[in-house]
């Protein structure tokens, strides 16, 4: 067990734990950030996706000693005085289905349109590969990024 500081959702953290823990977890248990979901456990899915130092990661694979000293961004932090614009269109578009995935999305779409502010078809499909939607929503996540980045 060792002590990490790491800055979550803007808030200087630290933590004892053994550092080999996935970050998903220590957000999810330590800190009660449930937004976050497991489902793969691999990197696969992308359903665990936040931003470290404003990238998109998968957390369920990364040992929290990798993020010592590191700004991570979760689902919950996002909207801070707010739903971000993302989640809003996300909501008036009616997105989601089963919701699983939708932090994931959500975030690794932030990180897109942070970088792109008019993302192509293709730069959406690129950017949003690797996350899994088993609802198959793909088509509305798409139509959702571009109101966001229209309206923006």
């Amino acid at each position: 067990m060792i002590d990490l500081t790491f800055t979550l959702n803007n808030h200087r953290e630290t933590v004892n734990i053994d550092p080999e823990t996935p970050l998903l977890w220590v957000l999810r248990d330590h800190f009660g950030l449930t937004g976050t979901k497991y489902s793969c456990g691999m990197g696969i899915c992308g359903n665990c996706s936040v931003h470290i130092n404003g990238k998109p990661q998968r957390s369920c694979t990364i040992p929290i000693k990798h993020v010592a000293g590191k700004e991570v961004l979760t689902i919950e932090g996002l909207g801070a005085k707010g739903l971000h614009p993302v989640q809003k269109v996300w909501d008036a578009e009616a997105v989601s289905q089963c919701g699983y995935c939708q932090p994931g999305q959500i975030m690794n779409a932030v990180a897109l349109l942070k970088t792109n502010p008019r993302p192509s078809d293709a730069d959406i499909d690129e950017a949003m590969n690797g996350v899994l939607c088993r609802c198959g929503t793909y088509q509305r996540i798409r139509k959702a990024i571009h109101t966001v980045a229209e309206e923006v």
